[in-house]
């Protein structure tokens, strides 16, 4: 659907050049989330920018829908984006229009006629959730009411694509996941292929299919959510990936976890889908003469399945240690052993 070809680009300042996006290779598939996750600076959107022709890229290739659209003249450009919408993190809504006209704004400019505009319109609202609301104006609305008409208003011409700038990160928790759970649904009823940028990983965590991390202007990592949250590669994904694991409850540093469990083993497990369910820990206590202690740990939930880490001090024989440790591989979890006293 989407296909990115060793994309750079560069900008040139009164500092000198800087270098954005560098070398990207991305390949996004019909009908998926996708989600691109990066701190401020990390080129994330620029990257986006690239996407709907707002920005060429230095060199590379982009290709959307078979269209390779970075040597397209302004006019196909143009009718390329009525296919490519966008949402974004301060809505850019017409603040002297109402909602049904921020909405209809642009089947305005695409010259559709009145009486189809109103009728896309009432459509939009129903399925954006914000019916009655036609007449308000974007003052009278909450933060999720307004993302809401921006969301309908990217919908109007039927686009393929759907980006989202950091659509969610002027919302409050709340609001913020009922957007989410709208961009799911939109996602399911119209097959909408969604690609969008943020720094929050429970963003990623709770819609996204799959995941690219950005760093100075590289993709440094890239995969199923999933499998990102179970094996992160690099320094700054597993700083995301922390986010998740310690928003549950505090959590205490590895360091500070062996000085106040000295003796035994501590051991970190790492549960993927499955094996989230299984009652792992019974039977350990169960077939193993030791002493399980749990120091801490939970349970995240992502769109491909649940992923959960647990810290256990394991004390007592150290063949019988070294045996659950091998029983706990058997049962496709992931182990680290912490310490070794």
């Amino acid at each position: 659907m989407i296909s990115l070809k060793e994309v750079s680009k560069r900008f040139i300042t009164k500092q000198g050049e800087i270098v954005a996006v560098d070398n990207v290779n991305l390949d996004i598939q019909r009908g998926e989330i996708f989600g691109i996750i990066g701190y401020s600076g990390a080129g994330k959107s620029t990257l986006i920018r690239l996407l709907n022709g707002l920005e060429k890229p230095s060199v590379g290739q982009i290709v959307v829908n078979g269209q390779e659209i970075t040597s397209i003249n302004e006019e196909k450009l143009r009718g390329f984006r009525q296919k490519v919408s966008m949402i974004f993190q301060h809505f850019n809504l017409l603040w002297s229009r109402t909602v049904a006209e921020n909405i209809a704004f642009p089947l305005e400019i695409a010259g559709v006629p009145k009486d189809k505009r109103k009728a896309r319109v009432e459509e939009l609202l129903n399925l954006v959730g914000l019916e009655g609301r036609g007449d308000s104006y974007p003052s009278q609305l909450s933060g999720g009411q307004k993302q809401r008409v921006g969301i309908a208003r990217a919908l109007a011409n039927g686009p393929e694509v759907l980006l989202c700038d950091e659509a969610t990160s002027a919302l409050d928790p709340e609001t913020t996941d009922s957007i989410l759970d709208l961009l799911v649904s939109i996602n399911e009823k119209l097959g909408l292929t969604i690609v969008l940028i943020t720094h929050e990983m429970q963003v990623i965590q709770k819609i996204c299919n799959r995941v690219a991390v950005m760093e100075n202007g590289q993709v440094v990592e890239e995969g199923d959510v999933l499998e990102v949250f179970q094996k992160p590669q690099q320094a700054i994904t597993k700083r995301f990936v922390s986010q998740i694991s310690d928003s549950n409850q505090p959590v205490q540093t590895i360091q500070k976890l062996v000085q106040l469990y000295p003796n035994g083993k501590l051991v970190k497990l790492v549960f993927v889908g499955e094996t989230t369910e299984q009652p792992i820990l019974s039977r350990l206590i169960k077939q193993f003469d030791l002493e399980v202690n749990i120091v801490q740990g939970n349970i995240s939930h992502t769109k491909s399945g649940a992923f959960g880490t647990l810290i256990l001090q394991i004390d007592g024989n150290d063949q019988a240690v070294e045996d659950a440790i091998q029983f706990i591989h058997s049962q496709k979890v992931n182990t680290e052993v912490i310490n070794n006293d």
